[in-house]
């Protein structure tokens, strides 16, 4: 999209079904799953860009012996960074140990890094924080194997203060108030509750204290504890973990907000945000990958066995939208296909704009991630003008010319590369008149190819904000000397706060909003706002089934084309010759190119948990009263 906002993270989870002997027989290294776990990662890049972690636990080796490894960096480029340190730390060992190199046991017990078991993780810091203690995995120790539990995940809770008051009531302090390190406590206190209890069965059963923990191993029921931590769990969440001794889960919210996909084979188990992502790292095809289950974990225990338990009742599917229309990988087989089927399906409204004249107009998009529904567009409009071509030559039957059929049969819609991005440029200078001129510059444009009788149709993602619009991108476009610049949005408009994942928190920054805002001062309905204000208010007491978002009511007096119209309006700034026109994807086209991904909150307000409907009301109530606090 034009208008940058952080979004996901992303999750990896490695687990090696045979002794690390046989990767180095059959793939020549013990560090197959160190491998594996870097292409992962950085084929997740997309999502996370903060930071980046990776941990690993080691089987079976001899006691005092760490088996725990991990390493973090918030570095501007994380995942090389981590993977730099673990292959320096590996070279290290290995040059001071030459003799070791194929003596595989030596360094499963000797070398960091080197297990059974992998985590990692890429991340966007939806709160703003970047530090290293910010970035996942975490880690919560203890010297009991059983106990030690390592996090990660792609999520935001909604009710973390409540996630907070029930660890209190439980007599815990938590070290910090992030929703990661509650949901870490809340698991991890379920877990030492049912080792412990696990620890007096062994006792009872005769086991001494050693051999208790073979034991507590075999029976601990990774279901159960998830079952009681996530009870009260508000939010969109693929949460995974690791215990000290080896087991490991990936669970996923019931609504399925946030994406789960793996894949599983007599050697490795695989988990990953993206499909296209385990696809290509272990070759294999997209019939084979699966999605987590809503409401479902993916239970791997150290004997190898796996299983999908339910932990949470599903609730109606709400995988998010955003995910198919920009934040995944375009490789994905289905997502390539929704992204062209939302270029194609809004490709009427874009019509309509041009009063149908394909032939003087010049379709491009913007930025380089609109491509695909460009395509779809493109399609569209080739099918529209051969339709137009047989149109005119049955209209013209034998009276038309071989010279004139010909002719006709070779027109073409015009599509070019009209803006292209200048990477390198940074807008470095403070004061706001001297980086507005450097953001015009941001885009380099395509001289010759339009013409004054031209109509421009530019495709984007979607539009949050409109800055980049507004600052740089249409201003370039006029350059060209358009008679027409039409924006078209791939997605509809974003009118609401993300709570799930997406840092979209602030309901003033988005257009939609600012459009409608300036709309009911235009119709003498300001007044609105204040009782929206005084019912958003009313509501912070009452109990999670009587919330409701009344801030639909801001839009509800106009129609969305009325809001493109005046979000034209706003973008048109004086110095603007062509005519400007905003065009988004209705709703209706979202849910027919993504038939399997209706999370749609951010366009239509309709929450799939109580904390949405809280999260939006507060959100409202933040801009009414100038307050710059985050609604979650």
């Amino acid at each position: 999209m034009s208008d940058a906002i952080k979004h996901e993270c992303g999750i990896a989870l490695v687990r090696l079904k045979k002794p690390l002997q046989f990767y180095k027989d059959k793939y020549g290294s013990a560090f197959y799953g160190i491998n594996k776990m870097y292409l992962l990662m950085e084929k997740q890049h997309n999502r996370g860009q903060d930071g980046a972690g990776f941990a690993s636990v080691k089987f079976n080796i001899t006691p005092g012996t760490r088996y725990i490894s991990r390493v973090r960096s918030n570095k501007t480029q994380p995942i090389q960074d981590i993977f730099a340190q673990i292959n320096d730390r590996i070279n290290g060992v290995l040059e001071k140990n030459p003799d070791k190199k194929d003596d595989v046991k030596w360094q499963e017990e000797n070398m960091p890094y080197v297990g059974n078991l992998f985590l990692g993780h890429v991340r966007y810091g939806t709160f703003g924080k970047n530090s290293i203690e910010s970035v996942h995995p975490f880690l919560r120790q203890s010297n009991w194997k059983h106990k030690n539990l390592i996090v990660a995940g792609n999520f935001n809770m909604t009710n973390s203060n409540q996630i907070l008051e029930e660890l209190i009531e439980l007599g815990q302090h938590p070290k910090e108030f992030t929703d990661t390190v509650t949901v870490m406590e809340k698991i991890g206190h379920f877990l030492e509750d049912e080792v412990g209890k696990l620890y007096q069965e062994a006792k009872k059963k005769g086991f001494n204290k050693r051999d208790a923990s073979p034991y507590i191993e075999e029976n601990l029921k990774l279901r159960k504890v998830l079952k009681r931590s996530s009870k009260n769990w508000d939010g969109g969440y693929a949460m995974a973990g690791l215990v000290g001794h080896g087991d490991a889960f990936v669970l996923r919210d019931p609504n399925g907000i946030r994406p789960t996909y793996f894949y599983e084979d007599d050697e490795v188990v695989v988990v990953a945000s993206e499909r296209p992502v385990i696809q290509t790292v272990f070759n294999v095809k997209i019939d084979k990958v699966q999605e987590l289950e809503r409401g479902h974990a993916l239970i791997i225990k150290k004997s190898g066995k796996v299983s999908i338990k339910k932990v949470l009742e599903p609730r109606e599917k709400k995988s998010c939208s955003f995910e198919r229309i920009y934040f995944s990988r375009g490789s994905d087989a289905s997502i390539y296909e929704e992204r062209k089927n939302l270029g194609k399906y809004v490709f009427p409204k874009i019509l309509k704009a041009i009063d149908s004249d394909v032939s003087n107009t010049v379709f491009s998009f913007i930025p380089n991630t609109a491509e695909t529904s460009f395509y779809g567009m493109t399609e569209a409009a080739e099918d529209l003008l051969n339709e137009q071509k047989t149109a005119k030559i049955l209209a013209g039957g034998k009276n038309l010319s071989a010279e004139k059929v010909t002719e006709i049969l070779s027109e073409r819609p015009r599509f070019e590369k009209i803006a292209i991005k200048d990477a390198k440029l940074r807008t470095f200078i403070a004061d706001d008149n001297s980086r507005d001129d450097l953001v015009e510059h941001v885009y380099d444009i395509t001289y010759g190819v339009v013409k004054p009788t031209d109509n421009l149709v530019i495709i984007d993602d979607s539009i949050v904000r409109g800055t980049t619009l507004k600052k740089s991108i249409i201003r370039i476009l006029d350059r060209l000397n358009p008679k027409k610049i039409v924006v078209v949005s791939s997605a509809p408009q974003i009118r609401y706060p993300d709570c799930y994942g997406i840092d979209m928190a602030r309901i003033e920054a988005f257009i939609a909003f600012k459009a409608a805002l300036a709309l009911l001062k235009d119709h003498n309905k300001y007044h609105i706002v204040d009782d929206v204000y005084k019912k958003c208010k009313a509501q912070q007491s009452k109990n999670d089934d009587q919330i409701v978002n009344h801030v639909k009511e801001i839009y509800s007096s106009f129609t969305p084309e009325e809001i493109s119209s005046k979000i034209a309006e706003m973008l048109k700034t004086e110095d603007i010759n062509a005519e400007v026109e905003v065009i988004y994807q209705t709703i209706e086209g979202l849910h027919k190119a993504c038939p399997d991904n209706l999370g749609d909150w951010y366009f239509t307000g309709d929450y799939p948990t109580p904390g949405g409907m809280r999260v939006v009301n507060q959100a409202f109530i933040n801009f009414y009263e100038g307050n710059d606090e985050r609604a979650y």
